[in-house]
């Protein structure tokens, strides 16, 4: 199956965007999402069965304008986006600065001068005509393919008000010199005495103000990804037969050498083959303190080069690069729907067919029980507006965007809609220990010295051995004892016992230890073993001098991680394939509880881990950062990868952890959990206005205009409360 991003223009309400989805799937080998809200279609088809020709083809059959996206391009705002929020904003304040006297004049009968009511149609013409223009082309469009949509019901409602005062106007009452008319909270029972063009310029006035609120919301959750594409470098220096050439990052290929100086964005994804510096990572990890990196670090495009020259050879470039991964990952998520999001679309499908029906049912209700022409037509009337359910379709695509857009701003990458379910429900959240809790690299936590001998002493000439050694132990020692070290003679490296050489004159040695410690030693050694560090022996002349431990060590933040998982109602659990001292050890010092560590763990056995406390009723999160990890996350109900970690592990996962902390997986489950909190809140109100002044318009209690303002307030509300997610910070 080969996929196909669309950009589709025209749609006007979720009514639209089902429409599309159904003429989309209805084509054979074809499987369509439709965003309302990102205006997107994605799209998995058999490239045997059809092409993106055809099925931009059957976009326009459905009446609307499609074209291809690139990778790159759902971020960009088209320009033809921006002349189309240019365009509502003027018509919202045209429409604006008319109502306002319209509603003065229609509801104080003392600013009613003679022939009042002319000028309120004069102004209310535009109102309906240009302001509404919008809705009402959108209805005539849908109509042509005998399809009714939010847009008919508005277009419905605001005609039937402004028909019904011209008719008013020309041949009943209201037009004649003096005529005056107050502003009721219920309709009033008049026959031909009452015009409703107020009805429509609020109506339609609110109704823009709601799709301006939708435009911006759209734009600022979108804020993040463009943010994230702008990010990169446009040029890069590259190294050309032994000169520097400025090259457009476009033309970079893998293998390329590429020079960054201080203050320069790093161009692409890469690694150090020569210099040190401190790379300022902030704007893709939320991490503030600058990152040391030397040869053979592995460093990503568009963070900034905060100090030395550094030489990186190009890695990944276009859309391999971490960059356009996550842009990649962001859009999907926006694009695709949450489980809720198909219930709303399902719904949506029949709503509007059903509340025409009721409008019409409301209208005959009333003549037949004798109410008269102007009672029946205005509760109709009143059905038709209220009912629009424009907020049922804004309240799970808003949040969803402006959640996943604030993710991506702190390093939280949300893949799908469906991942803020599965949050919702988890109980259990098991832990890697090495990358994920523990730093993943080797250090020296103690050296102990023999009786009368100076431990620094000891670690210098142990160092100085070791700086011809390339294991991670050796690397740990020398970075301990610092560069100024002594020049080693007759260095050996010997396979399973460890190095030796002459250093100073004295006879070192580096490695398991040779005969019997003394008691200090001995003690030292057994402790480190005990508790699951790795002790090496350092012999001078022949004699054991001291003993240094090295092993993995915690990060400063996990502590504080495990305890706000603990808060969030989760149970931490420990997974690791290193031996059961060295995973105690760990457990105690981030609190997790010895019962809950699972050690000595081979990498196929995670997953069956996995399923066993699936087995027990359990719903596992699950958090690594290996290519050992990502059967596991792959299994978990919800996988949670550090972004420092493999891609295949990333890949495997549900939300990627950019910052390599695990405090963000807390707030990963937090703002994922907000999310879709905001949005059962949206649905709620959106569901509770319909269902509470549905009956009360049907039953002649509801003023037209007044039933205008709820419904579009209904929407400001929706959107108003998803944008709240933009204030969700980091712990």
């Amino acid at each position: 199956m080969d996929t196909l991003e669309l950009g589709v223009t025209g749609m006007t309400c979720t009514s639209c965007s089902g429409r599309v989805e159904r003429k989309l799937n209805k084509v054979d080998g074809v499987e369509a999402t439709v965003n309302f809200a990102t205006e997107t279609a994605s799209i998995s088809y058999d490239p045997a069965k059809t092409d993106p020709a055809a099925l931009i083809d059957v976009v326009r059959g459905a009446g609307y304008d499609a074209v291809a996206l690139t990778p790159d391009e759902p971020a960009e705002e088209p320009a033809e986006g921006a002349s189309a929020s240019t365009d509502l904003q003027r018509r919202l304040l045209m429409s604006a600065l008319l109502t306002v006297p319209i509603v003065a004049l229609s509801m104080i009968p003392a600013l009613q001068f003679t022939h009042w009511q002319w000028a309120v149609l004069t102004m209310t013409t535009p109102v309906f005509f240009t302001g509404g223009a919008p809705f009402h082309r959108a209805t005539w469009i849908n109509l042509r393919h005998g399809s009714f949509t939010m847009d008919t019901l508005i277009t419905l409602g605001t005609s039937a008000a402004y028909l019904w005062s011209l008719w008013a106007l020309f041949l009943g009452n209201a037009g004649h010199a003096g005529m005056t008319m107050e502003m009721h909270l219920f309709p009033a029972d008049t026959t031909m005495d009452e015009i409703y063009l107020e009805t429509a310029a609020v109506v339609i006035t609110f109704l823009l103000l709601g799709r301006w609120f939708e435009t911006r919301a759209k734009g600022r959750s979108s804020a993040a990804l463009r943010a994230l594409l702008d990010m990169g470098a446009k040029d890069a220096a590259v190294l050309r037969d032994g000169s520097e050439v400025r090259v457009p990052v476009r033309d970079l290929a893998v293998g390329d050498i590429i020079v960054v100086r201080p203050g320069e964005k790093i161009a692409a994804d890469g690694v150090v083959v020569e210099g040190a510096s401190a790379v300022d990572e902030s704007m893709l990890t939320g991490e503030s303190v600058p990152v040391e990196v030397a040869p053979d670090s592995r460093v990503t495009g568009a963070t900034i080069n905060a100090s030395g020259r550094l030489l990186v050879e190009v890695t990944r470039i276009g859309e391999d690069s971490t960059l356009a991964q996550m842009a990649r990952l962001v859009s999907d998520a926006q694009s695709r729907k949450a489980p809720v999001q198909r219930l709303v679309d399902r719904i949506s499908q029949v709503f509007v067919p059903v509340v025409i029906v009721v409008a019409l049912l409301t209208l005959g209700t009333h003549l037949l029980l004798g109410h008269g022409l102007a009672p029946a037509f205005t509760a109709a009337v009143a059905v038709l507006i209220i009912a629009c359910p424009c907020a049922l379709g804004l309240a799970t695509p808003t949040a969803l965007l402006v959640g996943t857009g604030r993710g991506a701003q702190l390093g939280l990458l949300i893949k799908g809609p469906e991942v803020l379910e599965s949050t919702r429900r988890v109980d259990t959240i098991v832990m890697d220990k090495t990358g994920t809790v523990t730093e993943g690299a080797m250090s020296v936590t103690d050296v102990t010295a023999a009786p009368g001998v100076d431990a620094a002493e000891v670690l210098r000439l142990g160092a100085a051995v070791e700086a011809g050694s390339e294991h991670p132990i050796a690397r740990a020692i020398v970075r301990r004892a610092g560069d100024q070290l002594p020049v080693v003679s007759d260095f050996a490296n010997e396979a399973g016992q460890g190095v030796r050489g002459v250093v100073e004159g004295r006879a070192v040695s580096v490695g398991r230890p040779a005969g019997t410690l003394e008691d200090s030693l001995h003690s030292a050694f057994t402790q480190a073993q005990e508790q699951g560090g790795t002790p090496v022996v350092i012999s001078l002349d022949g004699r054991p001098a001291g003993v240094v431990t090295v092993r993995d060590t915690v990060k400063a933040t996990s502590a504080d991680a495990v305890a706000a998982l603990r808060e969030l109602g989760m149970t931490p659990m420990l997974l690791t394939g290193d031996n059961a001292g060295a995973a105690r050890a760990v457990a105690a010092e981030v609190g997790v509880d010895p019962a809950d560590v699972i050690a000595e763990v081979m990498p196929d056995d995670k997953v069956a881990v996995i399923a066993r406390l699936q087995e027990e009723g359990r719903t596992v999160a699950m958090v690594g950062d290996g290519v050992n990890d990502a059967a596991a996350l792959a299994q978990a109900d919800l996988g949670l990868a550090m972004g420092a970690g493999t891609d295949v592990a990333i890949e495997a996962s549900d939300i990627t952890l950019m910052n390599n902390d695990l405090r963000s997986a807390v707030d990963a489950i937090r703002l994922s959990r907000r999310t879709l909190g905001t949005i059962k809140g949206n649905l709620f109100w959106a569901f509770a206005y319909n269902v509470v002044l549905i009956p009360v318009a049907a039953l002649g209690f509801l003023n037209p205009m007044l039933a205008g303002v709820a419904m579009a307030f209904s929407s400001v509300f929706v959107v108003t409360n998803s944008l709240r997610l933009r204030g969700f910070r980091a712990s």
